[in-house]
């Protein structure tokens, strides 16, 4: 059922949009009489009872690190809609900003981990948008709730995919929020209308998200060329058969080699990684800003014999909420009082990792982190009765083969018995197979987008330490490579750089900064960068950051595009974007493992 306009009309807010307030036109009425009609995208049918809208003021944002801080009224929007011939139920959310301040932007936002939105408060990425006068949009891909995430659904019993929701998670949500945001967007504000006050009718397009929402954003530009006008993406997860699965091989490597490292000796292994690398970008600063020197020129045996100690830490729960709170997402359990020397063994462990999955005849099945990376996915679990270090197998990679895999409704994997390197290729394999479709996410062929004119401004933190930064390099350069075979490495990559470019971020580890580079900056202001390269033409050679934490907060920083690496030089420590082929081989890996390309 529609409603039909009352209260206030959307002429009359063309007319004197400034005059209007949030109160006039946060209201359910007006809402629902902005709803796009049934049949706007076929096959979707909206549920006007279950709007609702809440003018908000003065909401408050600091501290963030994908957005700056920022005061801002915004009208709360919600409503739900069906698929015809299903009985589901999808619910949106959008924040509106006052209409004094919309700018004609639109903004979608995606999620982290297993969950397909980051939530819907001022914690969330919702304010990211509002903030530049663009409506901000999320969903809850028919899960249930906006809190509900992806594993609660995967399975419809145990052996039986929900591919419905799969589909949802893999993109289809992601497609819809934008379709009907946008819609929704240019009849609230009316701006086919074109109000007296506006310089353009257009209503820009933007994503913005990072990793799990990194990779829902390359969903949506690898197969929607004209939906965003330019897509913000960091550390995306995709190559998700081999991404999933990548977090067990640090598991099977301690068992294999069988030693679990107690975590103080992890971290004396990175410290004096990050010591020893960290003058080879050519300035002092707690920060390895050229991990590939790193790789090259350092060697972790020095360790052996390092001295470690680390204080008894008590129990405590944070990251993306219960169900992927796992380790990987900062939700630490009481470890003892660590007292010791760092072992051959224990090096031996972290240059394995390092070095990625092969195969037992030597074949690389896969490419890993940096050296300055924590070894997240290597964390070790103590045994109080036996007073010794163990396995602790990864939540992400665990759940991946038990529900994704197996089809068995546990978020659990108890053991590792019998896993060799050879079974996790094939676990990659299997999930290659089974979810390219869906959630593989790297179709290299961006021909529609780019000649549509959107824009992708791509981010990874270089000591990442979930999804590894030579993930995002192979796949810039499939793309570079499948869509300018003809051109030299140098021409291609200008042609690329035109509307697709990647920066690595130094010091940072997964969406955020890295506690143990404090020093390094963030990209914060990606966003407004953003909105500059698509509206204003402003091409961004190098990638605007600040930095958040360390001894220069609120400083300023600039991050170099790939494949030029940073370089320092002089008294004044100026900066430069140099051209080093030694340093962008490491990071292009030869995956002859796979009987077919793997982008």
């Amino acid at each position: 059922m529609r409603y039909s306009m009352v209260a206030i009309s959307t002429t009359a807010l063309a007319v004197g949009a400034y005059a209007v307030t949030i109160n006039d036109v946060c209201t359910t009425s007006y809402v629902q009489a902005s709803l796009p009609a049934d049949g706007f995208v076929r096959g979707l049918t909206f549920d006007s009872t279950s709007v609702t809208a809440s003018p908000v003021f003065n909401a408050s944002v600091s501290g963030a690190e994908m957005f700056p801080d920022a005061t801002f009224d915004f009208c709360n929007v919600t409503f739900a809609y069906t698929h015809d011939g299903t009985s589901d139920t999808v619910h949106l959310n959008y924040w509106l900003p006052a209409p004094a301040n919309f700018k004609n932007r639109y903004l979608s936002t995606g999620g982290g981990g297993l969950a397909i939105n980051s939530g819907t408060t001022t914690s969330g990425s919702l304010p990211g948008g509002v903030q530049y006068g663009a409506v901000s949009g999320l969903t809850d891909g028919g899960f249930g709730s906006f809190t509900t995430q992806f594993d609660a659904v995967t399975l419809l019993a145990n052996g039986t995919l929900n591919w419905p929701a799969t589909y949802m998670f893999g993109y289809q949500a992601h497609h819809e929020l934008a379709l009907i945001g946008k819609e929704f967007t240019k009849t609230f504000f009316n701006i086919l209308a074109k109000r007296a006050n506006a310089t353009s009718t257009k209503l820009y397009s933007y994503y913005q998200a990072c990793s799990e929402g990194g990779r829902e954003g390359w969903s949506q530009v690898q197969r929607f060329a004209n939906q965003f006008d330019g897509a913000v993406i960091g550390a995306p997860a995709f190559r998700y058969g081999q991404q999933q699965v990548n977090h067990l091989f640090s598991n099977v490597v301690e068992q294999t080699v069988g030693y679990f490292p107690p975590p103080c000796e992890f971290e004396a292994i990175v410290n004096a990684t990050i010591a020893a690398c960290d003058g080879m970008d050519g300035q002092v600063d707690g920060v390895v800003a050229r991990t590939d020197l790193c790789k090259i020129n350092y060697n972790p045996n020095v360790t052996i014999g390092t001295p470690y100690y680390c204080a008894a830490v008590t129990a405590s729960v944070g990251g993306f909420g219960k169900r992927i709170a796992k380790r990987q997402f900062g939700a630490p359990a009481a470890t003892p009082e660590q007292n010791g020397t760092v072992t051959a063994n224990g090096v031996e462990v972290a240059m394995t990792i390092i070095d990625g999955l092969k195969t037992l005849d030597g074949k690389q099945a896969y490419l890993s982190y940096q050296p300055t990376a924590s070894f997240e996915d290597a964390a070790t679990t103590y045994d109080s009765t036996t007073n010794t270090w163990g396995l602790s197998i990864s939540g992400l990679g665990g759940e991946w083969v038990t529900r994704y895999l197996d089809l068995i409704d546990t978020s659990d994997l108890t053991s590792l018995d019998g896993v060799t390197y050879d079974t996790l290729r094939d676990w990659m394999y299997e999930g290659w197979q089974r979810y390219e479709d869906v959630l593989q996410t790297t179709w290299p062929d961006l021909t529609p987008f780019n000649t549509a004119g959107g824009k992708v401004l791509h981010y990874h933190g270089e000591s990442d330490n979930s999804i590894p930064a030579a993930s995002s390099v192979r796949y810039h350069d499939s793309v570079r490579q499948i869509m300018y075979p003809d051109l030299s490495y140098n021409e291609s990559i200008a042609a690329l750089n035109d509307w697709y470019r990647l920066y690595l971020v130094p010091g940072a580890a997964h969406c955020s900064p890295d506690s143990a580079q404090p020093n390094g900056p963030f990209p914060q202001t990606n966003l407004a960068v953003m909105i500059e390269w698509v509206e204003n033409g402003v091409v961004p050679e190098t990638l605007n950051a600040t930095h958040l934490t360390g001894d220069n907060v609120g400083a300023n920083a600039q991050i170099c595009a790939w494949p030029l690496r940073p370089m320092w030089s002089g008294s004044n420590g100026t900066m430069s974007c140099e051209y080093d082929q030694a340093s962008i081989d490491s990071w292009l890996y030869t995956l002859d493992a796979w009987p077919k390309p793997l982008y």
